[in-house]
C-alpha cells in the first residue's frame, strides 16, 4: 500500500465516523510564545483543551506536520543513527473535544488497524497507565476493561508515568494514555524473545505507532492535579512508522516516504544506500547509510519550515532550521564527499511526492530551492574557513591534545561541528579534550537556560466562564473588568503580571504588528500596560504591578499616538505589497513583516536586487494611493472562500479560520487582523529608507510614514545646511563637492607616489643595517609608516637578501603593528615560522595576528611594548 493511500484511508475512516477533516497547521508557530514549532498533533488545538475557544466541530481528524528539534521533545541527535527517529514527521490524529471518550477512541483505533489496514492482531501490544499513588491518580481500569474485550490480557502492558501519562507541559491539561505497539520482527525472532518484553525498550522493530491520550486533569503550578470540566481525546499515530508496518519494512527509510529522496541522493553522489534488510554491512557502508538518512530526513524539515515562512537565521526558530540544514550538509561533506551544494536538488522530488496533501511545498518550491542552495554554499565556505582555523589551533597546540575550550570556540563562534573537529584531529594524530568541550557546552547551556527561565503561577480566575471580546477595531477606550490574573517571573523581564479583561481595546501582537500599550484607570489608580500579546486564544495585558483592588471597574485606554503611527505603517505595508506585485511581478509574496510606531519592515520573495528606479516606482505608487484618499473597506466576518474569490491575498504559513477579516484599500485586498487607518490620506507620505537581501530569493524593505517622514526630511535639510556652511555657502553645492572629490583624488595620487619614494628610500637605508647571525641576515627596526606601508617595506627588504629574517614595527592611529618576513629557504631548512613569531611577540603589544610561515602581521593596543618586542625577536635566530 502506497503512503498516499495510507494517509487517505486514515482520513476517510474518521470522516465516515463523523469527524471534520481539517488541514495541517503550519509547522512554524507564530502566535504561541510557549513553542517554536508544532511538535505534536495537538498543538494547534491547545486553546480548545484549555477551554479558551470553541472548535468548528467536537470531532476533528487531520494529518499534522510536526518538528521535534528543541526543548523537551528533541530527537535531532538520534536522527540517522536509528531507523525510526525523525526531525519532521507527520502525526495522524483524531480528536474529541468533550464528545466521545475512551471506549470510542480505543475501538476505532483497533478497528482501523486490524480491519482496515489489516495488521495481524498477534503483532500488536497495548499499554495502559498503571496509576501513580503519589499524585492520587488511579490505575486506568476503564481502559484496561475496554482492551480486554479486544485483545488477550497477556498483550496488555502496564505503563508508568513516563510512558503512559501525557502532559502538555509543566502546567495545563494532561491525562493517562493508552499506546499501541507493533512487532515487526520475523517469526524466528519472535520465537526467541517475546515482543512484550521489548515494548518501550527502543527496539527498532517493536515500536509505538498510536497513542490515545485521555485528557482528564489539569496540572497546577504546585504540581497538583484537578479534574477538567470536560473530558477530551487526543490521539496521534506516527505516519512514517505506520507506513513501515503496512509496507512490510523494518525501517521507516525503506518505505516510499523516503525512497524517492534516497534514490536522488544516490544519483547525485554515485553512492549506494543499503536497506535495513541487508545485514553485516561494512563500517564504511554504515557511515554512508547514516549520512543519507540524515540528509533525506533533514531536507523535509527544512523545506517545509521555509515553505511555512521560517527562513534560516542566527536566532530563535531560524537558528534551529539553519542548524538542521547544516547538520545535513556536514554529513554529506564528511561521508558522501559532497563539496558543492546538492541538497537543494531534493526539493523537486519532495514537492512532487507531497504536493497533493501539502500544496505549500509545491507553490513555494522555487523559493525553498534557492534558500537551501544559498545556505549550502554559505556553510561550505564556513567549513573551508573552519578547516583553516583548525589548522591554526593545531599549530598553536603543544603536545597531542587539543583544548576543548578552543574546539568549543570553533563550534560556537564559527559553527564548525564538533564531531568533524574530532574526526580531523584523529586523522592528524591529535586527541580532543572532549571533557573540556562538554564543560564549555554545559556552561553555555546553563547561561541560556538561566536567561530564558520563566516561572508561571496558576491563573487566579475572578469571573469564571467568561469569554473575552476584542473591541479595538472600533474603540481605543472602554470600560472593563478583570477576569483573571497571574504572575510571571523571568530572568529576562523580572516579575510581570498578565491581566485578562472581559473586553479589551488593546490589540495583541500578531500578524507582524506589535501589541498596544496604554493604561488601566480606576477611580483610585492608574496601571501601566507595557505590552499586549495573545496566548492560547487569551489576550494578555502585561503590567509591572497589579491594581490594589482587582475587582474594581476600570477604563482601558490605548496609547493613541502609538496606535495611530502603527496603523499608518500597517496600511502602508498593504499598499506597498500591491505596488511591489504590480511593478516587480506577481511572484512577489510577503515572507515576513514588522509594523511598529516607528517604521515598517517588509520581507518578500524576489530573486534579484530591487533597482533604484524600481524603488522610486514603488514609492511613487504608494504615494499615489495615499493621495487618492482611498477609504478603508473592512469585512469583519467574511467566509474565507468568498474573500479569496474577491481577490484577497492569503499569506503562506498563516492559519486562517472559516471566517476571516478582509481589508481593502482600492485594489489592495488582504486577509488581515491588524489595525488600519480609515483613509489612506491619514498616512500623509511614504518613504523607503533601505532595501537589501535577507536570504536567497528574499528581499527586505524598511520604510517610514507620517511624522517619521517629516523628521527624515528635516534631518536631510539640516545636514544639507551643515554641508553648505562647511563649504562656505557655495551657490552650487553639488559642483563644490565634485571639485573637492577631484582635488582629493589628485592629492591621494601624489601621496601614494611620495609613500613609494619613502619606502624605496627606507629600503636602501635599512639594507645596510642587516646583521648576520648564525648564517641568517637579520633586521629588526621601528619605522614611521602606516601599517600597510610597513607591510610592503618588510616584504621589499626581505626579498632583497638571501636567508633574510626581517621584523618591522610601526604605529598608526596610536595602535602598534608588527610584521615578520622570513625567506622560504629558512622556513624549509631551519623550521622558522613567521606566524609563530607574530603570535609570540604580539603579547608584548597586547595584540594578536598571524599569517603564513614566510610572512605574518599583527596589531595591538600597547605602543610601549614595541621596544620589548624588538629586543626579544633576535632570540628566534640565535
Amino acid at each position: 500500500m502506497k503512503s498516499q493511500d495510507i494517509r487517505k484511508q486514515f482520513l476517510q475512516f474518521f470522516e465516515s465516523n463523523g469527524h471534520l477533516i481539517v488541514p495541517s497547521a503550519p509547522i512554524v508557530l507564530k502566535d504561541d510564545p510557549t513553542l517554536m514549532f508544532n511538535n505534536s498533533g495537538m498543538a494547534q488545538f491547545k486553546e480548545y483543551f484549555l477551554g479558551n475557544g470553541t472548535p468548528k466541530s467536537p470531532r476533528i481528524a487531520d494529518t499534522q506536520k510536526c518538528l521535534r528539534v528543541s526543548g523537551k521533545h528533541n530527537d535531532l541527535e538520534d536522527v540517522g543513527f536509528d531507523t525510526y527517529h525523525h526531525t519532521m514527521f507527520e502525526m495522524l490524529g483524531n480528536w474529541s473535544f468533550g464528545d466521545y471518550f475512551k471506549r470510542e477512541a480505543i475501538n476505532w483505533a483497533w478497528q482501523l488497524l486490524t480491519e482496515v489496514y489489516k495488521i495481524p492482531k498477534e503483532n500488536l501490544y497495548v499499554s495502559v497507565f498503571e496509576g501513580n499513588p503519589d499524585e492520587n491518580v488511579p490505575f486506568d481500569q476503564e481502559a484496561w476493561d475496554i482492551w480486554k474485550e479486544l485483545i488477550s490480557e497477556d498483550r496488555i502492558i502496564l505503563g508508568n508515568k513516563k510512558d503512559n501519562f501525557w502532559e502538555m507541559g509543566d502546567q495545563g491539561p494532561c491525562g493517562p494514555c493508552s499506546e499501541i505497539h507493533v512487532d515487526l520482527r520475523t517469526e524466528a525472532e519472535k520465537a526467541l524473545v517475546s515482543g512484550k518484553s521489548l515494548v518501550n525498550n527502543d527496539h527498532p522493530q517493536v515500536v509505538e505507532i498510536w497513542n490515545n491520550v485521555f485528557m482528564e486533569f489539569n496540572r497546577k503550578a504546585d504540581g497538583s492535579l484537578e479534574k477538567l470540566p470536560a473530558q477530551h481525546v487526543d490521539t496521534g499515530m506516527g505516519f512514517e512508522r505506520l507506513c513501515m508496518a503496512l509496507q512490510g519494512k523494518t525501517s521507516n527509510y525503506d518505505t516510499d516516504v523516503f525512497t524517492p529522496l534516497i534514490e536522488k541522493v544516490e544519483q547525485i553522489t554515485g553512492l549506494k544506500y543499503t536497506s535495513n534488510e541487508v545485514k553485516n554491512i561494512s563500517e564504511e557502508q554504515n557511515k554512508t547509510n547514516i549520512a543519507i538518512r540524515v540528509i533525506v530526513d533533514h531536507v523535509r524539515a527544512v523545506a517545509f519550515a521555509i515553505a511555512d515562512g521560517q527562513l534560516p537565521s542566527n536566532t530563535g526558530a531560524g537558528y534551529v532550521i539553519r542548524r538542521i540544514l547544516r547538520r545535513a550538509i556536514r554529513y554529506g561533506f564528511t561521508f558522501l564527499g559532497t563539496k558543492e551544494p546538492f541538497i537543494n536538488k531534493l526539493v523537486e522530488v519532495l514537492a512532487n511526492q507531497m504536493g497533493e496533501f501539502f500544496p505549500e511545498i509545491k507553490s513555494q518550491q522555487q523559493l525553498v530551492t534557492n534558500v537551501i542552495r544559498e545556505e549550502e554554499a554559505s556553510f561550505l565556505r564556513t567549513l573551508e574557513q573552519g578547516l583553516q582555523l583548525l589548522d591554526k589551533v593545531v599549530a598553536e597546540t603543544s603536545g597531542k591534545e587539543v583544548s576543548g575550550a578552543k574546539a568549543f570556540e570553533l563550534y560556537d563562534t564559527f559553527g564548525f561541528p564538533i564531531d568533524l573537529t574530532a574526526l580531523i584531529l584523529r586523522e592528524k594524530g591529535y586527541d580532543l579534550d572532549e571533557a573540556g568541550f562538554n564543560v564549555a557546552m554545559q556552561e553555555q547551556k546553563a547561561r541560556s537556560r538561566a536567561a530564558s527561565e520563566v516561572s508561571t503561577e496558576d491563573w487566579n480566575v475572578l469571573i469564571p466562564g467568561n469569554v473575552e471580546t476584542f473591541v479595538g477595531y472600533d474603540k481605543t477606550e472602554n470600560e472593563v473588568k478583570i477576569t483573571r490574573i497571574r504572575k510571571v517571573d523571568s530572568k529576562k523581564d523580572g516579575v510581570l503580571y498578565q491581566i485578562v479583561l472581559d473586553n479589551t481595546p488593546f490589540y495583541p501582537e500578531g500578524g507582524g504588528q506589535v501589541g498596544d500599550k496604554g493604561t488601566l484607570v480606576s477611580a483610585n489608580e492608574t496601571i501601566e500596560i507595557i505590552d499586549t500579546k495573545k496566548e492560547n486564544n487569551l489576550i494578555l495585558h502585561f503590567a509591572k504591578q497589579l491594581p490594589e483592588n482587582i475587582e474594581a471597574g476600570f477604563v482601558a485606554k490605548v496609547k493613541t499616538d502609538l496606535r495611530t503611527s502603527t496603523s499608518k505603517n500597517h496600511s502602508a505595508t498593504h499598499l506597498m505589497h500591491l505596488a511591489l506585485r504590480t511593478i516587480l511581478g506577481t511572484h512577489v509574496e510577503q515572507k515576513g513583516s514588522l509594523v511598529n510606531p516607528n517604521y515598517l519592515r517588509f520581507d518578500f520573495s524576489h530573486f534579484s536586487k530591487v533597482s533604484d528606479e524600481e524603488l522610486r516606482q514603488v514609492e511613487a505608487s504608494v504615494n499615489q494611493q495615499i493621495e487618492a484618499q482611498l477609504q478603508l473597506v473592512e469585512h469583519r466576518n467574511i467566509p474565507i472562500k468568498e474573500a479569496l474569490d474577491k481577490g484577497a491575498m492569503a499569506l503562506f504559513g498563516e492559519k486562517y479560520g472559516d471566517s476571516v477579516r478582509m481589508i481593502e484599500f482600492g485594489d489592495s485586498k488582504e486577509l488581515c487582523g491588524g489595525i488600519h487607518v480609515k483613509n489612506t490620506a491619514e498616512i500623509w507620505h511614504f518613504k523607503i529608507v533601505s532595501e537589501g537581501a535577507v536570504a536567497a530569493g528574499i528581499r527586505r524593505i524598511e520604510a517610514i510614514t507620517g511624522d517619521a517622514v517629516k523628521d527624515f526630511y528635516t534631518s536631510q535639510e539640516n545636514t544639507l545646511a551643515e554641508i553648505k556652511e562647511v563649504l562656505k555657502n557655495p551657490q552650487d553645492v553639488l559642483k563644490s563637492v565634485a571639485s573637492l572629490q577631484d582635488d582629493n583624488a589628485k592629492l591621494k595620487k601624489q601621496l601614494e607616489q611620495l609613500v613609494k619614494e619613502k619606502i624605496e628610500g627606507l629600503k636602501n637605508t635599512l639594507v645596510a643595517d642587516f646583521q648576520e647571525i648564525n648564517g641568517i641576515n637579520f633586521l629588526a627596526k621601528q619605522v614611521d609608516l602606516s601599517m600597510s606601508s610597513t607591510k610592503d617595506l618588510a616584504q621589499a627588504i626581505g626579498t632583497s637578501k638571501p636567508n633574510a629574517f626581517v621584523f618591522l614595527a610601526s604605529i598608526e592611529d596610536n595602535a602598534p603593528n608588527i610584521h615578520c618576513y622570513i625567506s622560504k629557504e629558512l622556513v624549509a631548512e631551519k623550521g622558522l615560522n613567521a606566524g609563530n613569531v607574530i603570535r609570540e611577540l604580539g603579547k608584548f603589544i597586547d595584540g594578536n595576528g598571524g599569517g603564513q610561515p614566510f610572512f605574518a602581521s599583527g596589531k595591538g593596543k600597547n605602543v610601549n611594548g614595541i621596544n620589548e618586542a624588538l629586543e626579544k625577536v633576535v632570540e628566534f635566530v640565535k
